[in-house]
């Protein structure tokens, strides 16, 4: 079998979704991960909680470095870049991955000349720090990204607007180069939306070992703290027992070739109004992949049988 070989860029920490993410990828038959960087990085926590992960899996062997901890751009994050107290998430402290000045952007490199597909799912600026020290690099690299917006999600979905897009707005500027410059494929909110953990799901998670484990508890514990159950109860296409949704997963996914997701082309023009960007088709704007629907049943089946079944 021929092994697909992919780079993750993450900012893991925050949000569980990029857990699930990276256990998926590890479990997932005929997948290379040729390195791991991290964004909106915390004194190198994150790329330790990167290293963790791989510790629990047996796959140490993985490359990973601690990537950009500020924005491209000018000016305070939008939104400050946390993650949980740790002994909430996590069953012992995580040791801090210190790496030395351009290492993230260096293993980026190595891996996309391998060559890699780049899956990015947190904000682009380890992408965009790339594509501004190598100009035309990131050119012909397949990437995928978590994030963009054209249209809400359907109505029996999170009305999610342009704002709430974490990756796209969290640094503009970063966004504005790689979405330019790069071509990214898009996987918006309007189709994460739609897959997601469920408490149902837990059971088998707990019974896969310590990295099912770890999962079951983070997205209990997260779903806890920020009340994500209430979602179930205000919107049909969710179940009453929603723990969190499954945005960077189906990144990975659609990344991997699985085939419950459709895609079209538009064309593009992103404009930054009042600190945010908005994205709108244009005949002469950027031409993109967007990947417009998703079978979500077929994949919340999919990951829970990659992640707790792999064996």
């Amino acid at each position: 079998m021929q092994m697909m070989l992919v780079h993750l860029d993450t900012d893991i920490g925050g949000d569980t979704d990029d857990v699930f993410a990276l256990a998926m990828l590890l479990r997932w038959q005929g997948v290379e991960i040729a390195g791991i960087t991290t964004c909106t990085e915390i004194q190198g926590k994150r790329a330790g909680m990167v290293r963790y992960i791989l510790r629990l899996a047996g796959r140490e062997n993985i490359p990973v470095a601690a990537g950009a901890e500020g924005k491209l751009g000018p000016g305070e994050w939008p939104i400050h870049p946390g993650i949980p107290q740790e002994s909430t998430m996590w069953p012992e402290p995580i040791e801090a991955v210190r790496s030395r000045p351009g290492e993230a952007i260096d293993l980026l490199a190595a891996s996309i000349t391998r060559p890699a597909t780049v899956i990015a799912i947190g904000p682009l600026t380890n992408l965009a720090a790339l594509e501004t020290v190598r100009p035309g690099r990131l050119k012909s690299v397949p990437i995928f990204f978590c994030g963009g917006w054209l249209n809400p999600p359907p109505e029996r979905f999170p009305q999610w607007r342009p704002e709430v897009d974490y990756n796209l707005q969290q640094d503009p500027e970063a966004s504005l180069l790689v979405l330019n410059r790069c071509s990214p494929v898009l996987v918006p909110l309007a189709v994460t939306a739609q897959v997601f953990l469920r408490e149902a799901d837990l059971p088998m998670l707990a019974a896969e070992g310590p990295l099912g484990k770890l999962i079951a508890h983070q997205a209990l514990a997260q779903a806890s703290a920020e009340k994500k159950q209430e979602y179930g109860r205000q919107f049909s296409g969710l179940p009453d027992d929603l723990l969190n949704f499954h945005y960077d997963p189906l990144t990975c996914a659609a990344a991997l070739g699985w085939e419950g997701v459709e895609f079209d082309h538009f064309r593009i023009r992103v404009d930054a109004r009042n600190g945010s960007l908005l994205m709108r088709v244009d005949p002469e704007g950027v031409g993109l992949r967007v990947a417009t629907a998703v079978d979500g049943p077929s994949f919340n089946r999919h990951w829970l049988r990659v992640v707790a079944l792999h064996r």
